[in-house]
């Protein structure tokens, strides 16, 4: 898997790429245009009344990739959860549970697995004290939402889910990965060529790095945010707690199944731990024979990957939460963008 990693990284995000890397992706250019032209004829026929959008009866807020890969937009979706109930939004969130078994639109409840509900969706519903609901169909999944109360729904990911009509697009760009080589699958990351962006509402730019740059002016604001980190915590017994601190100086297994390993390890690193990285694949189911290292060493994941391995952690499994932040300005601005989008 790491060597498949690698080879996808070195393809869609490398910089100097080698003559074997060129190679590949002129070979795959040709695909790459095919998808670009099936991605513009369904676009095209959705603007043109021959696929049919189809409204929920509450607006709905999109938080999107314009990539494949992990950006931030999980914690995005928390954050904003938050603070739109604070402004008297019945919020709910909707998600396609990828990585779940549930076989139509399903309420995500305290007792219902993540196998079921997807990791991703369990985290929400754990972090969030908002209705979700996870359906592969999202029309259904936003009307069961509605059921519920809701009279705003957060769709975490769905973009290029145009069946949904939606009031505002968000758009999260991972900051130093940016849109990677610019192309589309599979020659690159993109799902959408770069126009789309012109669309979209907002754009969240996910940590420092070129992307901004790259991205050049665009009409609509294009905000900064973080992910900070909050804390250690027992993946077995969710009341055991560590400062950060604690990983100063630290020698760890540090395990990442997200979009974007690499980001959390390089967390750890900044927090003072040192750190044995392994990395899997998004969405990696962890089994009990992944914690096994033969040592004593700390392991240290993510939330969503804690979100699977509670039933066989270890003692010495750890987790570290992190929460999106952004400027005060910059927090004001996102929150203004959508409540005029909401209002035209």
């Amino acid at each position: 898997m790491q060597l498949r990693a690698a080879w996808v990284e070195a393809l869609w995000y490398s910089k100097r790429a080698s003559a074997p890397v060129l190679v590949l992706r002129c070979v795959l250019a040709p695909l790459a245009l095919l998808f670009q032209i099936a991605a513009g004829l369904r676009s095209w026929m959705y603007a043109a009344g021959w696929l049919r959008v189809q409204t929920t009866g509450a607006p709905v807020v999109v938080v999107g990739n314009l990539t494949v890969g992990g950006t931030g937009k999980t914690p995005l979706v928390a954050w904003l959860a938050q603070r739109l109930s604070e402004r008297s939004f019945r919020v709910g969130i909707l998600s396609r549970g990828y990585g779940g078994a549930a076989p139509g639109a399903l309420h995500v409840k305290a007792d219902t697995s993540w196998r079921v509900a997807g990791d991703e969706a369990r985290m929400l519903s754990e972090q969030t004290n908002v209705d979700v609901v996870v359906a592969r169909d999202r029309v259904a999944g936003a009307k069961l939402l509605l059921e519920q109360g809701a009279n705003l729904i957060l769709c975490d990911d769905g973009l290029q889910h145009l069946r949904l009509a939606r009031a505002c697009e968000i758009v999260v760009i991972d900051g130093e990965r940016g849109i990677g080589n610019g192309l589309l699958l599979p020659a690159g990351p993109l799902r959408q060529s770069t126009a789309r962006l012109k669309t979209v509402d907002v754009i969240v730019i996910n940590g420092d790095g070129e992307a901004r740059t790259r991205l050049g002016m665009r009409p609509q604001p294009v905000l900064t945010m973080h992910l900070l980190p909050l804390r250690v915590e027992s993946v077995a017994d969710r009341g055991s707690i560590q400062p950060l601190e604690w990983l100063r100086g630290q020698k760890v297994h540090a395990l990442a199944g997200i979009g974007n390993p690499s980001r959390f390890f390089a967390m750890l690193q900044a927090l003072g731990a040192s750190i044995v990285k392994h990395p899997f694949a998004d969405h990696y189911t962890i089994g009990a024979q992944d914690l096994q290292f033969g040592d004593t060493l700390p392991i240290v994941m993510t939330e969503k990957d804690a979100v699977k391995c509670r039933e066989f952690a270890l003692a010495n499994c750890w987790f570290v939460p992190v929460e999106a932040v952004f400027a005060p300005d910059a927090a004001q601005a996102l929150l203004d963008a959508i409540t005029h989008s909401l209002r035209t």
